[in-house]
């Protein structure tokens, strides 16, 4: 990789149901991240209602430490299972626009210390690369193993 840091920040966005642990859910969050962001993670909280008036609350934080944002990539290219990996080359187009990148991780999964893409109220992460191409993207992800 180039000497400039290719990631500009990473978005988080998570939605802790009223049935669910409002902690469980940071915790899922933090366990997707290498221990140099999760530890200093500040989450903003947002209450919101759900479609039959239960309550919902919306996490959201935003990573900006450019040296660091690169590990996340790395560590999501050591830990994710080989099939999800295929389905992300495989559809790799409708993850990438404008300069994001991005991905959805299956909850319960990062709870338990696990790498795995969901679609099922999952936790929401855009990676936004500085002037970056969806080629200079795909080159990025494969030097970090998140792509093959």
């Amino acid at each position: 990789m180039s000497a400039k840091p290719p990631i500009a920040y990473i978005d988080i966005r998570v939605f802790a149901h009223a049935t669910e642990d409002p902690s469980k859910v940071q915790t899922a969050v933090r366990n997707l991240l290498p221990a140099e962001l999760s530890d200093p993670l500040v989450f903003e909280k947002t209450n919101c209602t759900g479609h039959h008036g239960n309550p919902i609350i919306l996490f959201t934080s935003k990573l900006t430490d450019k040296k660091l944002l690169p590990k996340t990539l790395e560590k999501f290219g050591k830990e994710l299972g080989a099939l999800d990996k295929e389905e992300l080359n495989r559809c790799l187009k409708l993850h990438l626009e404008k300069g994001n990148l991005y991905l959805r991780f299956d909850k319960q999964s990062a709870f338990l210390g696990a790498l795995k893409f969901s679609q099922n109220d999952p936790i929401h992460l855009k990676i936004h690369f500085k002037n970056k191409t969806a080629q200079e993207i795909t080159e990025i992800s494969k030097q970090t193993g998140l792509l093959t």
